[in-house]
């Protein structure tokens, strides 16, 4: 492929990306990606050569903030209260579920199906929330009857129910701060 030919490309991801960004954060998951080629100023042949599925559309878009709870959960195993370290994370998930519209929908469906473009950063994310999730309950302060999948679910659910609600913009945290309370190891 000649240099210019590959730059173009380059240059056409690039606008298609941008265009999806903003037709994404004001439409939700469920952006027309006709309407997506349009803004970028490509053809619809363009974006699906790019990206062959919403679902590869939306993992490009939300690569860097998957990337970025994987590695705050990482960093957040080190903990000196690892209950504390859980909640933080669900919160960082749970706001950040909360960027578009739809897009908890999209993460549950795409941690359910193995063949969703999604599916592989989802499931990295899920097994970095495990890693917290394990830690807190070795320190007996989330049951140990939990699954991640069960809590990954929470959270997610959380930022959809914040997402439809009228009340405060702090409406998840409070949720989830219940929430946890309903995880915690009461030695029961």
């Amino acid at each position: 492929m000649p240099q210019t030919s590959r730059a173009d490309a380059r240059k056409n991801r690039d606008l298609v990306l941008a265009a999806a960004r903003e037709a994404v954060a004001k439409h939700g998951t469920d952006a027309s990606l006709r309407d997506i080629a349009r803004r970028a100023g490509v053809g619809i042949g363009t974006l699906y050569r790019h990206f062959p599925t919403r679902e590869a559309l939306l993992e490009a878009l939300l690569n860097a903030n998957f990337d970025g709870l994987r590695t705050r959960a990482d960093s957040l195993l080190t903990s000196p209260v690892p209950g504390d370290a859980l909640l933080t994370w669900l919160g960082e998930l749970t706001a950040g579920a909360a960027t578009y519209q739809g897009l908890p929908e999209s993460i549950m469906n795409a941690l359910a199906n193995e063949e969703s473009g999604l599916h592989a950063s989802c499931a990295q994310m899920r097994s970095a929330a495990g890693r917290l999730l394990e830690r807190a309950q070795q320190a007996s302060s989330v049951r140990n009857n939990v699954p991640v999948s069960e809590v990954i679910a929470l959270a997610l659910g959380l930022a959809w129910a914040a997402e439809r609600s009228v009340e405060p913009s702090d409406l998840a945290a409070r949720l989830l701060s219940t929430a946890m309370y309903g995880l915690a190891d009461r030695g029961q």
